[in-house]
């Protein structure tokens, strides 16, 4: 029988994939990899989780979007992808920070998440967008709801999928799922690094919208191919951990809110997504019955059922407000 890696060996392409027309930009006084697609219609930004790049949004979400008119905006995080990293920052034991956000205790990060959210509206700035929905999974829920609290005025909206307030007490990781975040990713080979996250992705996918193996090992062979960073994704661990004051500043934001969550959920379970809803005024909530923590095509569809009417109704109380705050003074007496 032949070793259990190795069978990922024959879904790897034979030759690099293309990918998506992107640049570089300087955001918040780093360098950032841009996908910028899409209509002419107000502008999304997409934020992705840990780990994630920009390639981690599937193109039938970010099509979806598109069609719908809006404008996309896509980049990968800092650390990961093709955006400036932090290789020559202090190292911090994982597992001893860990320990140490348990007991409530500062953890050691050589950046914080509003450092990220900081990244994210110099993304815009850079672009020349004033304000945007900002969309974010899992990590970069959390980034996008520190986007929505630090700066209302530049969020249209905040759609926070799979994702946690931060609060003390929320149920986390499933066991079995936790030891394998802990354990180290093979540096070795394609073949292996390959095999270690498809085996991550199965034991977090959703159960009732199973992907092949196949699938999702082309997939992950065409990120590990764009780039592959693991000390970039253990330093954004420490961020998340880091982010001890996120849930009470939720209070603070403002902007329409959705809230879109897996039942089935065993990475961040779903009483985290309850949580960041119950902490936002007026936010909504909406359960997704079978859905895990990953963006198959059929929950691709289910999330862009609930997402478009949402961010359509925001837009048409914004032109509303828009067209009455243009009202003529004389005229608006008159109709008083």
């Amino acid at each position: 029988m032949q070793p259990r890696a190795a069978r990922y060996d024959s879904f790897a392409p034979s030759a690099p994939f293309a990918f998506p027309d992107s640049m570089q930009i300087k955001a918040n006084e780093i360098n950032i990899e841009v996908e910028d697609t899409g209509g002419d219609g107000p502008a999304v930004l997409l934020i992705m989780g840990l780990a994630m790049q920009l390639t981690g949004w599937p193109e039938p979400f970010v099509q979806g979007l598109a069609d719908a008119g809006y404008r996309v905006i896509r980049f990968d995080n800092r650390d990961v992808g093709l955006s400036q990293g932090f290789d020559a920052a202090p190292r911090h034991n994982i597992l001893w920070q860990s320990v140490r956000q348990r007991l409530g205790l500062p953890v050691r990060s050589p950046y914080t998440l509003q450092d990220m959210a900081g990244d994210a509206l110099g993304v815009l700035q850079a672009l020349g967008v004033a304000r945007a929905h900002i969309v974010g999974a899992s990590m970069g829920g959390m980034i996008a709801q520190r986007v929505a609290a630090q700066a209302p005025e530049r969020a249209l909206s905040l759609v926070s999928l799979m994702s946690s307030s931060g609060a003390q007490g929320l149920p986390g990781p499933r066991g079995d799922v936790a030891l394998k975040l802990l354990r180290p990713p093979p540096a070795s080979t394609e073949v292996a690094r390959v095999a270690y996250s498809v085996e991550l992705v199965r034991l977090i996918g959703s159960p009732a919208f199973r992907e092949s193996t196949e699938q999702i090992a082309a997939r992950i062979t065409e990120s590990v191919r764009r780039a592959y960073r693991p000390a970039g994704v253990l330093r954004q661990m420490l961020a998340i951990g880091a982010d001890q004051s996120r849930a009470e500043q939720l209070a603070r934001v403002t902007c329409p809110t959705l809230v879109l969550h897996g039942e089935a959920d065993v990475l961040v379970p779903i009483g985290c997504g309850r949580d960041t809803a119950r902490r936002i005024r007026e936010a909504r909530f909406i359960a997704v019955p079978g859905m895990g923590h990953d963006l198959p095509p059929q929950v691709v569809d289910i999330l862009l059922q609930h997402m478009l009417p949402f961010l359509g109704e925001v837009d048409a109380r914004s032109r509303a407000d828009s067209d009455s705050d243009s009202i003529p003074e004389s005229t608006a007496s008159v109709a008083a």
